[in-house]
């Protein structure tokens, strides 16, 4: 009894760990003796119960196992699937077992099989490929560009988190001011520098070689001598050589793993990094620091006109690789590239550069290798050109004329001289003095101009009657260089005097509204009393009133003659009459105190007289699209005309070859007065004509502009409607369709044979081509001579088409491929009295034997008949 009990207390304690392992109810866990699929975690307990089968026949007293996995599980006898030893996803992800249902050693049920998928746990940590790595990195490497990475691996199922590593660094030795150096890509295990990395990582110091350099011993001690000569003391017991020799030494065969820089203790994780649970892997990264021999010398300074010898070293560059190739462009492609570099990297300048020239370079030196394969990235160099003092400043205009009002008051700015400097601006090269070295007449305190802008003061009231004109000599300087400008400044009358025409009012002129633009309706004539050519006598005339939309301007050369010009066509219609304002002003404005009377203001009238125009169309251009299928008498379009005098006009059309359309005299509306065809003009124009009905002459035309719209109102249709095929060689037939439609109307076309109830044809094969063609062939050899009819059908793109008969002959042929009658013995020709009495003796023996093959003559053309339908599908 107690082990009835424990044992059913093992089922239950058996079941719930089931339940609890796959998060499923326990009622799930049976089932019908069937093909089933289990899920087990790896790593589960043993004896643990997966799944129990429910057989149906009572006889059944044991279970066999068989296939992959047997000897990890058991089955009882009351069905339960046990596991037997712990299943590992790492060695094996799943198990197919074969199971037979057995009384007394007989197979009674079954076989079934039973899949067992393991699913993974996290129980592998993460771990390096390496325990350690080497790296070298340089000085100035660009932040976030990856010098070297770390890789792990994971034996978890690849497919789920517990394989999803992420890295991080844990710590950088040494790390003194706390700052990171070095940074790592969470994802790919990719190691780069930050951005205080690429500007605070340091290499150890050594010597620098050139290019082919001997590095050994003998050139150490050559370049010791340079800075430390000790004749008296021999290398080996010099402590200063000693020391430089192990620290070139070092440098040179540095050990990474031995000897590094910075070492970085990176960390991986599975779970994705994001959970307390996820399993680490850690190693080391030992990085030495190379120093970087890249740098760009720039920006070099090279001062314009430099007197010296060429070429000129100006800098020089070297390569991380010793052995590198080096070459120069220049950025700017263009002509003149007066540089050149040596071997060695020194950078040369061919000839003296001119700043005014251009005022700066940037060279391009690449080093690459001797397959032409680039060693280092390429660098940039930029060639300031300084300025010296090489131009002497130049006045802008030969002789600077500057004009003053007499009566102006003392400190009136009378000018600005322009002068200019090519000398680089900002600079004391550039910088300009003006002085007045000379004045006539030579009156004093009349003139001042500023020293450092060149800008000229009156010191006093000038007045015209005293002196007209004064003649300046101005010396501008810069530091080294100095130039004569002159300067004529004129006393102009103040404007105390007004333009007065010489009559105010120039009555009335009479004008056709055909007039052409730029004809002169009349001439007016004004005069003023101040000094002649000055802005105080200059005299411009405006058109004030009565010409809001400016049909007329006035022309004129400033002397008081004007010229009133038609400037815009008339028209009778829009106006009758202008009643023009013309005023006469100066440039200059009147003298305080002075204003503008009636005396400087004219008036003219214009009438405009009608004239008879031709109709004017409302629009240039007429076009009209339709469909083709448009109803006969549908309105294209109406024209729209009018006569600008209001006359009564009428409509005709013309050019009209297809005699498709007409056009309402009255009303202007063009209709269709036959059907449309596009398949025969798709386009074309005809000739609208508006005319005066009073006066047919006087007319205007336009040209209608008429396009076809494409409907589908044609079928595909065959070019051929007959063929044959050879009873000996039976090659296919091609047929084609044509339809006159345009897309999407026509092609591609879709052929196929029309049979009984749509069934396949058992003796033809219709095999499209391409959108035009399709292949028509027999599906086993002719035996007979015969013409057969093939019912076609051929749809265009939009779906619509029709059934086509087509002709199909099956004959014997030559061996050029075509057919041919058989030779037959062919009968006499005879008399009309000898054919008359045959036929008369064949109709009697045919009434007699009528009736007695009637029946049988029905029989045969039905079984026929039959054997043609068959034949045809």
């Amino acid at each position: 009894m107690a082990t009835v009990i424990m044992t059913a207390m093992m089922h239950l304690l058996l079941l719930i760990l089931l339940g609890i392992a796959a998060g499923t109810d326990l009622e799930e866990k049976k089932g019908p003796f069937e093909n089933t699929v289990l899920e087990v975690l790896e790593g589960t307990p043993v004896p643990f119960a997966i799944y129990q089968f429910q057989v149906g026949d009572p006889d059944v007293n044991s279970f066999r196992l068989s296939g992959e996995g047997k000897d990890d599980v058991r089955m009882s006898k009351d069905g339960w699937l046990y596991l037997e030893n712990p299943l590992d996803w790492s060695r094996e992800d799943n198990y197919i077992i074969k199971v037979e249902a057995l009384a007394n050693d007989k197979v009674v049920d079954g076989p079934i099989y039973v899949t067992i998928n393991v699913l993974d746990v996290n129980n592998n940590a993460p771990f390096f490929n390496q325990s350690s790595y080497a790296a070298m990195v340089r000085e100035n490497s660009p932040a976030g560009v990856p010098f070297t990475r770390v890789f792990a691996l994971d034996r978890d199922d690849p497919t789920t988190p517990n394989a999803d590593l992420r890295y991080s660094l844990v710590s950088q030795i040494p790390n003194m001011n706390h700052v990171p150096l070095f940074q790592i890509d969470p994802n790919t295990g990719e190691i780069s520098t930050t951005e205080e990395g690429q500007q605070m990582l340091k290499a150890r110091e050594g010597i620098l070689y050139s290019r082919g350099e001997n590095q050994g011993a003998d050139a150490l001690k050559m370049k010791f001598n340079e800075y430390c000569p000790d004749p008296n003391v021999p290398y080996e017991d010099n402590p200063f050589y000693t020391c430089v020799e192990r620290a070139e030494m070092r440098r040179r065969n540095v050990n990474p793993l031995e000897d590094p820089d910075y070492t970085l203790i990176v960390r991986v994780q599975d779970l994705a990094g994001a959970s307390e649970t996820a399993l680490t892997g850690n190693t080391r990264v030992h990085i030495v620091v190379q120093e970087n021999l890249w740098v760009s010398p720039g920006p070099i300074h090279v001062v314009e006109n430099w007197k010296t010898s060429y070429p000129q070293v100006i800098a020089k560059v070297q390569s991380n690789e010793p052995n590198a190739v080096y070459s120069i462009v220049q950025k700017e492609r263009q002509l003149k590239f007066p540089f050149m570099i040596t071997e060695n990297g020194e950078i040369m300048l061919t000839e003296e550069l001119d700043r005014e020239d251009k005022d700066m370079y940037t060279l391009v030196v690449f080093a690459k290798d001797n397959h032409d394969k680039e060693v280092d990235p390429p660098m940039e160099i930029y060639v300031v050109v300084d300025d010296v003092n090489d131009n002497e400043p130049k006045c802008e205009e030969e002789e600077s004329v500057f004009e003053v009002q007499e009566d102006e008051p003392s400190g009136s700015l009378v000018g600005q001289l322009l002068v200019h400097d090519d000398d680089k601006e900002g600079t004391l090269n550039s910088q300009l003095s003006y002085e007045i070295m000379f004045q006539f007449p030579a009156t004093e305190n009349t003139f001042l101009i500023d020293g450092t802008n060149g800008k000229i003061q009156a010191l006093r009231s000038l007045r015209r009657k005293e002196q007209p004109t004064y003649s300046l000599d101005v010396r501008v300087s810069d530091s080294d260089f100095s130039t004569i400008c002159k300067v004529v400044i004129k006393v102009i009358d103040v404007n105390n005097e007004m333009p007065l025409f010489e009559m105010t009012d120039y009555g009335s002129y009479t004008l056709a509204e055909d007039t052409p633009v730029g004809h002169t309706v009349l001439t007016i004539n004004a005069t003023d009393a101040d000094d002649p050519d000055s802005g105080s006598s200059i005299i411009e005339f405006h058109i004030s009133a009565g010409d809001d939309d400016k049909v007329f301007t006035v022309e004129t050369d400033g002397k008081g003659i004007g010229h009133v010009v038609i400037a815009k066509p008339l028209d009778f219609e829009s106006s009758t009459i202008y009643k023009l304002k013309i005023d006469a002003r100066n440039p200059e404005p009147l003298m305080k105190g002075l204003e503008y009377g009636s005396e400087s203001t004219a008036y003219v009238s214009v009438f405009i007289t009608d004239i008879d125009e031709v109709p004017e169309f409302s629009l240039d251009v007429l076009d009209a699209t339709v469909p083709e299928n448009t109803t006969k008498g549908s309105v294209l379009l109406t024209v729209d005309a009018k006569d600008p005098e209001g006359k009564e006009i009428g409509f005709k059309l013309e050019g009209d070859s297809k005699d498709w359309l007409e056009i309402d005299a009255d009303t202007g509306e063009i209709k269709t007065k036959q059907k449309l065809d596009r398949e025969i003009l798709e386009s074309f124009e005809v000739t609208v004509t508006a005319f005066e009905k009073a006066n047919p002459e006087m007319s205007a035309e336009r040209v209608v502009h008429v396009r076809l719209l494409d409907v589908n109102d044609n079928y595909p249709r065959l070019v051929e409607t007959q063929g044959f095929i050879c009873v000996g060689k039976p090659k296919p037939v091609v047929i084609k369709a044509v339809d006159p439609d345009s897309d999407p109307y026509s092609q591609p076309f879709t052929f196929a044979l029309a049979t009984n109830n749509n069934k396949k044809s058992p003796n033809w094969n219709l095999r499209q081509i391409d959108d035009t063609t399709a292949e028509l062939s027999l599906k086993r050899n002719p035996t007979e001579d015969r013409t057969i009819t093939l019912q076609i059908n051929i749809k265009d793109n939009a779906g619509m088409g029709l059934t086509h008969a087509f002709q199909m002959r099956v004959c014997n042929c030559t061996e050029l491929g075509y057919c041919y009658m058989e030779p037959g013995v062919h009968g006499f020709k005879y008399g009309m009295g000898a054919t008359v009495g045959i036929l008369v003796g064949v109709i009697g023996f045919c009434v007699l034997v009528f009736i007695v093959v009637i029946k049988r003559v029905n029989q045969g053309r039905k079984k026929k008949a039959e054997e043609e339908e068959t034949m045809m599908q």
